[in-house]
């Protein structure tokens, strides 16, 4: 009887136990993993996320709350960047920056953010080396008759609100939609369908930001504000770094009534730091889950010891040595561990396309859940490794067997 027959009639005999401990396993092992690449994923993402502009200027209040509102499509906006401080800013520093695209929010439909810009936010990189294209349509056409009424929607509003070119709609005052409010009087026309970027741009209605300012039912004293202003520094890093310095002293010092984000992946950065205590709890809880697994790999076969004194017993009479009884047992606990590790992949699996599907949905960020990362090897070995050392306690009360005892009849 070679050892993959001895093992193979042990796990069959004790099914529900190992069924038991290699989900636990399992459990342990792909919630490890899925935190693991979660956080990773979500951080390289947003970090990445910043539309190709390094800084911000909007009003006066929380650095956060600016780049949520103007980068992710988050949050309530902190407030309005008057005409005359934007066109000081837009003529006045231009040495300190290659490029400034102005927006505005405060409306919506059925949910999805309406923001307002110019053609310069879509020649801007998303992403290193990636830029928006369209799918379908075209861009704002300015010099066609109501130019100013037409807009360009994200591929997730396209496909949840099954909207194609041509598509009509009307929105909705405010960030939030709320049923049975009446929408503008206003009437817009799709023109152009962006292609998937993976960023919070697929879950946003852009529209000229004329557009947005001059709509019915704004208040016309504010038609020339804008919410924020996203900002492109010189490529050159001397230059770079006085433009930022520059404009932080400018406004963040000189200034009671706007903020300048000089860097926004510093606060990106920032914002994970506040909540890494939870992604480290979270690791702590799923490792504990594995090593308790661990533990219940050791009970059960430890506790079937002595039905089995009797089988290693025989093996020993048969001619197999203790070396052989020691490797079985030891061998049976790293394959229900092996076990628990394929079953880990599974609730990887099944906890990746979850929180893709949700930070998708809600965010507008998407995750890669096929993608490699270093703890999928780490995990899944880690976990044999510790069935291996849990193995070995139990391995050494078989090899202690004595046959001449454990060979008699137990009445």
């Amino acid at each position: 009887m070679t050892w993959w027959m001895i093992i193979r009639n042990s796990l069959r005999q004790h099914a529900l136990s190992t069924a038991i401990t290699a989900l636990s396993i399992g459990l342990g092992g792909g919630l490890l993993m899925a935190i693991w690449v979660v956080n990773f994923q979500s951080q390289r993402a947003f970090k990445n996320v910043t539309g190709g502009f390094d800084a911000i200027l909007g009003p006066r209040g929380s650095e956060t709350q600016l780049v949520l509102n103007s980068l992710f499509h988050m949050d309530s906006s902190p407030g309005l960047i008057n005409h005359a401080d934007y066109e000081n800013f837009r003529k006045s520093y231009k040495r300190f920056y290659r490029n400034a695209v102005p927006i505005a929010v405060g409306d919506n439909f059925q949910g999805y953010r309406i923001v307002g810009t110019t053609h310069d936010l879509f020649a801007a990189e998303y992403s290193p080396g990636e830029t928006y294209e369209l799918a379908m349509g075209e861009n704002f056409i300015r010099n066609e008759k109501q130019w100013n009424k037409e807009a360009v929607i994200g591929d997730t509003v396209a496909r949840k609100l099954g909207w194609r070119v041509n598509q009509k709609f009307r929105p909705y005052h405010g960030l939030k939609f709320a049923e049975g409010q009446q929408p503008h009087k206003d009437e817009y026309i799709v023109v152009g369908i962006l292609r998937p970027t993976g960023t919070p741009a697929d879950q946003v209605i852009w529209v000229p930001i004329e557009g947005l300012q001059q709509m019915d039912g704004h208040d016309a004293q504010y038609a020339g504000d804008v919410s924020a202003v996203l900002i492109q520094l010189s490529t050159n890093t001397t230059a770079r770094a006085f433009g930022m310095n520059s404009l932080d002293a400018i406004y963040n010092k000189g200034t009671d009534h706007l903020t300048f984000v000089k860097s926004t992946a510093d606060v990106v950065a920032r914002l994970f730091d506040r909540l890494g205590w939870a992604e480290k709890v979270l690791r702590w809880v799923a490792l504990l889950v594995a090593v308790v697994a661990a533990g219940s790999v050791l009970a059960s076969i430890y506790n079937t010891m002595n039905e089995r004194r009797r089988e290693f017993a025989i093996l020993r009479s048969l001619g197999a040595g203790r070396g052989t009884v020691f490797g079985v047992i030891v061998l049976e606990s790293a394959t229900i561990a092996a076990l628990g590790a394929v079953i880990g992949f599974a609730v990887y699996g099944g906890i990746m396309f979850a929180a893709e599907s949700i930070l998708r949905n809600e965010i507008g960020v998407t995750l890669h859940p096929f993608e490699q990362h270093p703890v999928m090897v780490i995990v899944p070995v880690g976990l044999v490794m510790l069935g291996v050392v849990v193995g070995i306690i139990p391995a050494l009360k078989a090899y202690r067997t004595d046959v001449a005892e454990n060979l008699i009849p137990q009445s």
